[in-house]
């Protein structure tokens, strides 16, 4: 068993968002069986999907996790050209839906596992697998909860998201909001009797756009990001039923996704008040305008000093001499926060690959991790192989 013949099984599970990944968590809980490791599976509410968290080492002693999701993205409207849940290996290239996001690491993680269970491990190795991270971080919560109420916190967290085998030390925050902009309906040819909601929208989206050049050109800067501010971001408009009807709703789904020197909440408080604003001045039309504001996903950002112990032990198993921080979040900031466990990004890929139809991992990234991981088995053989 090596890493790539173990890719090529996950790949075969369709464990788009939507759908179950129980069968990938049943496979990996199954090979760590085998090789006499327990693991607990945490069932969502429905039963419908899983998280796995597992062991390996000495019990009561904190020890170093890897995390991974077991979720991808779907491949609807995409123009594959290979089989998207079958592993395609090509010059140096191992493709298929989730290679790089993130079931390359994945694979690996789960084969350094069933090594370290043929080792005297002196700190223990802790494997932690999610589902629905592809739609806001959400499966995670309960491991999350489950990890908190542990008597030993795991002392260090690698979370395995694509980076070339960089170490990332920070993400941005995100806030998805839904502004819900009510109006009054009418015929279209009465249209300034009624309070069409679109305007209300238009004029909302105006006021995240002046948000966003304001963060630009004011508010604070963190150059290790390639957009170095914080952004504000509109994804989707949906309103109207018939062209002859002034409709009276329309949604807007916009996120914010912030930098660590910037609070959320504040800049959504600033928008709230423009949401007054502009529903108080609609009033003299229609008393009933309202925009309202409904927060449906947030989660922190990574913001692990670069300096920190946890960063120089994980850049000593990759070799690595600087620190990068990565536009899309993780699972990271949850770790972190919450868990209080020093947490930072590394793992075999791009996401310039994730998303997209003939997604890959190469064998050179993947032959990377899986050294990583080798070296990290061996420090965990060691009597004190880190100290946080």
């Amino acid at each position: 068993m090596d890493s790539i013949s173990v890719l090529e099984r996950l790949i075969a599970f369709p464990t788009v968002s939507r759908d179950s990944n129980l069968q990938l968590i049943h496979y990996v809980a199954e090979v760590l069986d085998r090789h006499g490791i327990a693991s607990q599976i945490i069932h969502s509410h429905d039963g419908h999907k899983a998280n796995l968290f597992a062991t390996i080492g000495p019990s009561g002693t904190p020890g170093v996790m890897l995390s991974g999701h077991t979720d991808v993205v779907p491949i609807d409207g995409q123009d594959w050209t290979l089989p998207p849940f079958e592993l395609t290996s090509r010059e140096g290239k191992l493709y298929g839906r989730g290679a790089a996001d993130m079931k390359g690491f994945v694979a690996s993680a789960l084969h350094a596992c069933v090594k370290a269970s043929t080792m005297r491990l002196k700190t223990p190795l802790h494997l932690a697998l999610s589902y629905d991270e592809e739609i806001g971080c959400i499966g995670v919560r309960s491991l999350i909860e489950m990890l908190q109420g542990a008597p030993q916190k795991p002392l260090l967290c690698i979370v395995g998201e694509p980076t070339g085998m960089q170490v990332a030390t920070g993400h941005k925050g995100k806030i998805g909001a839904r502004a819900l902009c009510r109006g009054r309906e009418g015929h279209s040819a009465l249209a300034p009797l009624a309070l069409n909601a679109i305007h209300l929208g238009c004029d909302f989206v105006a006021a995240l756009r002046r948000e966003q050049d304001r963060l630009a050109s004011e508010g604070a800067r963190d150059g290790d990001y390639d957009i170095p501010y914080t952004t504000v971001h509109v994804g989707k408009m949906n309103a109207g039923v018939a062209l002859n009807i002034v409709p009276n709703l329309c949604t807007i789904d916009f996120e914010i996704r912030n930098i660590a020197a910037d609070n959320a909440d504040e800049i959504l408080d600033r928008l709230r008040g423009e949401a007054k604003r502009i529903a108080t001045e609609a009033a003299s039309t229609a008393p009933e305008a309202a925009i309202d504001i409904e927060i449906f996903n947030t989660y922190p950002g990574l913001d692990t000093p670069a300096v920190s112990q946890a960063v120089a032990f994980v850049k000593s198993l990759t070799g690595a001499n600087g620190t990068i921080k990565v536009a899309f979040g993780t699972e990271g900031g949850l770790f972190s926060r919450d868990v209080g466990t020093p947490t930072v990004v590394c793992g075999p890929g791009s996401m310039a690959q994730g998303h997209k139809p003939d997604e890959f991992v190469s064998v050179e990234q993947l032959g990377r991790c899986d050294a990583m991981l080798e070296k990290l088995l061996h420090r965990l053989t060691e009597a004190s192989p880190l100290t946080l």
